[in-house]
């Protein structure tokens, strides 16, 4: 090391904790102050291992008109008490077809801990409060929720970036809804309903998919007539309003229900 190198390391600042915050005070130090994360939390205690890990993720706090707040983790975001406090998240539900306009569904698997064992559109979960999935204006939140899209597909059914590229995804509308799961666990979101028309490789994570199929219209119909299926609270309030009008013209018209500014209350 030079000696000019060596002065001019001796002569700065020590990077004590207010010397680095007045300088970057765009610093989130809520991280920094947690003392326990969810894997030590009696709430989640006899849960599955991996499914209390990912409750430590950092969900996108929102006011009722969608403008971003904060963040919080994703235990704290889906636990009843806080819900029926008002607390709201930002969330996303994709819908993907095949060249066949067949939809994919999902079982969700017996180890998540919300909502076990329903069936479900393609993919649902959250954008989180990281970089590229964060936005305050509603062209910066779509751009996030899809990045948010292409990373959970990857992870919850195997599929690949590169078969299901950003440009491809359509944005509709949001909804804003509220449903328990059990006495504790519920939701409370903004859902981004993006649409994706693509064929696809599938490797699915049994922590989080128990089972797939590809449905047409007719199939979904009967499914959601049969009383020993489950669904998930979300996906029975877009199917009980514009699903199969979207269905319809996914490949002629769609334009006409993309980019909604309202948001839907289904409350």
């Amino acid at each position: 090391m030079s000696t000019t190198t060596t002065a001019t390391m001796a002569s700065a600042q020590p990077a004590s904790a207010e010397h680095i915050l007045s300088l970057f005070p765009e610093i989130n130090t809520s991280l920094a102050s947690q003392t326990h994360s969810a894997t030590h939390d009696q709430d989640l205690a006899g849960y599955d291992e991996e499914q209390i890990r990912l409750m430590d993720e950092v969900c996108i706090v929102l006011d009722d008109h969608d403008k971003p707040i904060g963040s919080a983790s994703k235990k704290v975001c889906h636990l009843m008490e806080n819900i029926n406090k008002g607390l709201l998240h930002r969330a996303f539900s994709c819908f993907l077809f095949d060249s066949q306009n067949r939809l994919l569904l999902q079982q969700r698997a017996s180890e998540k801990i919300t909502f076990p064992d329903m069936w479900t559109n393609t993919c649902c979960s959250h954008p989180l409060g990281i970089p590229g999935e964060t936005g305050s204006t509603l062209d910066a939140a779509i751009a996030g929720v899809k990045r948010a899209a292409q990373r959970k597909l990857d992870h919850e059914l195997g599929i690949k970036a590169h078969q299901v590229p950003l440009e491809k995804f359509d944005f509709l509308t949001r909804i804003h809804y509220k449903a328990p799961s059990d006495g504790k666990w519920g939701e409370h979101e903004i859902d981004y309903i993006l649409f994706i028309k693509a064929d696809v490789d599938l490797d699915v994570n049994p922590n989080e998919v128990q089972a797939t199929k590809w449905v047409s219209e007719g199939d979904l119909k009967t499914m959601l007539k049969d009383d020993a299926l489950l669904f998930t609270p979300w996906f029975k309030l877009i199917c009980q309003s514009m699903i199969f009008e979207w269905w319809d013209h996914l490949d002629s018209g769609l334009e006409k229900y993309m980019g909604e500014k309202d948001i839907r209350r289904m409350l």
